[in-house]
């Protein structure tokens, strides 16, 4: 049941995790006697400032410059600095070590042993391919991008960019040829490194032929560096202005990196927005704000050490990918997956866990679902001694999946439902190493981040659902959005309803245990298997199919998951016939990606428009969940939400 306690660490376990030592740590230097979390998450709170100062500390933050104050205006969101005066690099931060320990291990689906990367390996390549990156002109500031699966050479790339200064940003290959330039075509990007292809579910997918046709429709005309992958010597001749990876590097052997110094505020990744109402918002986030978020969360509600090994089942194209990154801080091995968790069979995550001694396993709430139906009980079948911790994010981890981790995965685990958002490049609850695990529960509020649910009239609530709200500022909001000069497409995203206050979107519940119940998405974003989609992306292909004359996409609640439900209005005369759908589905698949594609194509008569010509997503949504839709006069034409109650397509 809801709030029932699943597993508490025991003592000697608490006292050996990095949050209990930087509690301590607090307790000598300010006087205080914190014994339980909440306690050091109220002080941190209260006391900004010299939470930061210790987090910057206890990071071990290498700069050239000191910052000269944590923050300037600690009541200003957004636009506070943060860490003023400080400078330093990002990628030199990741690559402190350069020894013979593993940084990287990598398994392609199907492969028969995985690659090894060491720290002296990747420090080596990056140096290279930096390098090159420079000849190549470019410099601080330019955008280099990656369309590329999740292996060591996107690490290397990356680090490669951001250690000159420049602006990395990057999309899951199988992201179709629309999508990757709703969002690379709005930065200009001056380098693309793409691999030759990917492979999923035991198919390989050549890249080459999109990666051609996004270069021709690219203005900025990028240098286009192909890595090998589903074969070593792809032929390039039909891409332009490519180059293979091995021919790009420099050859030189033992080169030293110049870590540009920038100052805490530069630029480091353009994230993107799901695109719910037209292109998807370029989200630029700071280089210093990433760095001591990700590792505030690593290192303290994750307890990463050296000696871990973290796992995270993600693509390139999502958050989680960025935020496991940065793991390299603190020098631990980073395990990398790409192709289907599925594929040979359900357990291959697991095999790997058990092979590789995996200490931290990160994945979605889809997939922990996933393994529970397929009748998987993996610690009947594999060796999980190593597993210490089990991550769950992307949507609301159901109270069955949350004791199936107990009954079928490992008793003894820390299990971290966590949750934030590409917006911030990281989290507002997550996990507590020397706390318990409640079912239903995110363990915790992240330290620092002054997480409420707000009521109807913008006031804190305490266990009753709410808007949730962030009332503080925090260093990896993001310091602007791409082509947004005036600030206006930021101020809509976050500060519309709650003037200086974050509104995230989602609904929520602070529980009586101090833990976060995630009620999901309060705005029309859909978020199936945790992969934010945006509407409007979807609508961009649908509604150039000739057959259809209007169309609404909307997220059911289905199964501990959402689905995506696509309401069509055919032209007349038209029905939507099995080839009908299967061409619309495939449309989907091509332009956008595998994910966006509806689970139902349902045929309706009417789509319901506001009076100035807004679809109303979330009305429909709440139509077909059977809740009450408030505001029908601000519809144009209110009495076609009936035509979406009691469905029977939506019973199946």
């Amino acid at each position: 049941m809801e709030g029932d306690l699943l597993w508490s660490p025991s003592k000697e376990r608490a006292a050996e995790t990095n949050m209990f030592a930087f509690m301590q740590k607090i307790n000598k230097k300010y006087g205080k006697d914190f014994k339980e979390y909440e306690e050091l998450y109220q002080w941190s709170i209260d006391n900004m400032k010299d939470f930061w100062a210790e987090m910057w500390d206890a990071a071990g933050i290498i700069a050239s410059e000191k910052y000269t104050a944590v923050i300037d205006d600690e009541k200003k969101m957004p636009g506070a600095e943060w860490f003023v005066g400080a400078k330093l690099n990002f990628a030199e931060n990741l690559l402190r070590r350069r020894d013979d320990k593993t940084a990287l291990v990598f398994y392609g689906e199907g492969m028969e042993e995985p690659e090894r990367m060491t720290y002296a390996e990747l420090y080596d390549n990056v140096a290279r391919i930096a390098k090159s990156l420079r000849e190549e002109g470019v410099a601080a500031g330019d955008r280099v991008v990656g369309s590329m699966p999740n292996m060591p050479w996107t690490i290397a790339a990356m680090l490669a960019a951001t250690s000159i200064g420049a602006i990395w940003s990057s999309c899951s290959p199988d992201f179709g040829t629309k999508g990757v330039l709703d969002r690379f075509g709005q930065i200009e990007p001056k380098v693309l490194f793409t691999a030759n292809g990917y492979q999923y579910g035991g198919k390989k997918f050549d890249s080459l032929q999109k990666v051609s046709g996004i270069f021709e429709q690219l203005s900025s005309r990028p240098k286009i560096v192909v890595v090998p992958y589903t074969e070593q010597n792809a032929d390039i001749s039909a891409v332009p202005n490519a180059i293979h990876l091995k021919d790009f590097m420099s050859k030189e052997k033992g080169l030293e990196i110049k870590f540009e110094q920038l100052p805490f505020m530069h630029p480091l990744y353009i994230m993107y927005s799901s695109g719910t109402t037209g292109l998807p918002k370029c989200m630029v986030q700071s280089a210093g704000g990433i760095l001591i978020h990700h590792i505030k969360e690593l290192m303290l509600h994750t307890d990463v050490k050296p000696d871990d090994k973290l796992f995270y089942f993600t693509t390139c194209g999502w958050m989680m990918w960025n935020w496991m990154v940065s793991t390299l801080a603190l020098g631990a091995t980073l395990i990398l997956f790409d192709g289907s968790p599925f594929f040979p069979d359900p357990g291959i995550l697991f095999k790997i866990a058990e092979k590789e001694k995996m200490t931290i396993f990160g994945t979605s709430a889809k997939y922990i679902d996933s393994v529970q139906k397929e009748g998987l009980k993996p610690k009947e079948k594999y060796n999980l001694g190593s597993l210490k911790a089990l991550l769950s994010t992307g949507s609301p981890l159901s109270i069955d999946n949350f004791e199936y981790v107990y009954s079928g995965i490992k008793d003894d685990i820390c299990l971290s439902s966590i949750s934030g958002g590409t917006d911030l490049n990281g989290c507002f609850a997550a996990g507590n190493p020397m706390g318990p695990v409640y079912a239903g529960e995110l363990q915790c509020r992240c330290l620092a981040m002054k997480v409420e649910a707000y009521d109807d009239n913008g006031k804190p609530v305490l266990d009753k659902q709410g808007e949730l709200v962030c009332s503080m500022p925090f260093p990896s909001m993001p310091i602007y959005f791409w082509n947004d000069p005036e600030g206006k497409k930021y101020h809509d995203a976050y500060f519309d309803v709650y003037p200086s206050v974050w509104r995230h979107g989602d609904f929520v519940k602070i529980t009586k245990n101090k833990g976060v119940i995630m009620y999901g998405r309060s705005d029309a974003t859909l978020n199936p298997g945790g992969v934010r989609i945006g509407t409007a992306e979807i609508y961009r292909v649908v509604e150039n199919i000739g057959e259809v004359a209007d169309s609404l996409v909307i997220g059911q609640e289905w199964e501990g998951d959402v689905r995506v439900i696509l309401f069509v209005r055919l032209q007349p005369g038209v029905e939507l016939s099995d080839d009908l759908v299967k061409k619309i589905k495939t449309a989907i698949r091509n332009n956008c990606s595998p994910r966006h594609v509806p689970a139902k194509v349902i045929p309706i008569a009417d789509i319901p428009y506001t009076i100035n010509m807004k679809k109303v997503e979330i009305a429909v949504k709440k139509i077909i969940h059977g809740q009450e839709v408030k505001n029908r006069d601000a519809l144009k034409n209110p009495e076609c939400l009936e035509l979406y109650a009691g469905l029977p397509e939506l019973q199946s």
